[in-house]
């Protein structure tokens, strides 16, 4: 009996020093997984320093490149020409209307005081082009297109003869009635 109890005691502590064993063998794996962990992100970080410190020095011989700043451009100022302008035209014998409301788009203040100083003209002349248009090609919107693509002209035309510059880069319509 005294065997047996060695036995099963040999058996015991033959068990308890395995399962240390695989701790340790578990420890170890951690461990070492941890380790090439900390290499691959020590080894990134210190390539990536150097590859941005390279970038940053130029090279004997060659001027460091120059970032060309664009300047931001101004914002646009939207000018909305007071009244709406109402045409009527003679389609087939029936009386039909037209009335629009126009913003111009520009983006330096000073136009401004030209568009307004130059106002009577300027929708003089837009009466003149939008009355001397077909009533049917305004009913499509290429012929409404044309129509703000000449207005666009126009208005430029008008503040370069007055001022010596277009200043106006589009002309909008907010409202396009037709009846």
């Amino acid at each position: 009996m005294a065997e047996e109890e060695e036995r099963e005691l040999t058996e015991e502590e033959q068990a308890a020093v395995e399962r240390k064993a695989k701790r340790k063998r578990w420890l170890l794996l951690g461990l070492l997984a941890i380790l090439l962990v900390a290499i691959s992100v020590g080894t990134t970080v210190g390539l990536l320093h150097m590859l941005g410190a390279e970038e940053a020095t130029p090279v004997a011989g060659e001027e460091a490149p120059v970032e060309e700043v664009e300047p931001e451009p101004e914002r646009a100022i939207y000018y909305p020409l007071k009244e709406k302008f109402v045409i009527n035209y003679n389609v087939r014998g029936r009386q039909r209307f037209l009335q629009a409301e126009v913003n111009l788009m520009f983006r330096d203040n000073d136009v401004a005081k030209a568009i307004e100083r130059h106002m009577p003209r300027i929708r003089n002349d837009l009466i003149m082009l939008f009355s001397g248009q077909e009533f049917e090609d305004l009913q499509t919107p290429e012929g409404r297109e044309l129509l703000r693509q000449d207005a666009v002209r126009q208005v430029r035309q008008i503040l370069e003869e007055e001022t010596g510059e277009p200043g106006v880069e589009q002309v909008l319509f907010t409202s396009f009635v037709m009846q």
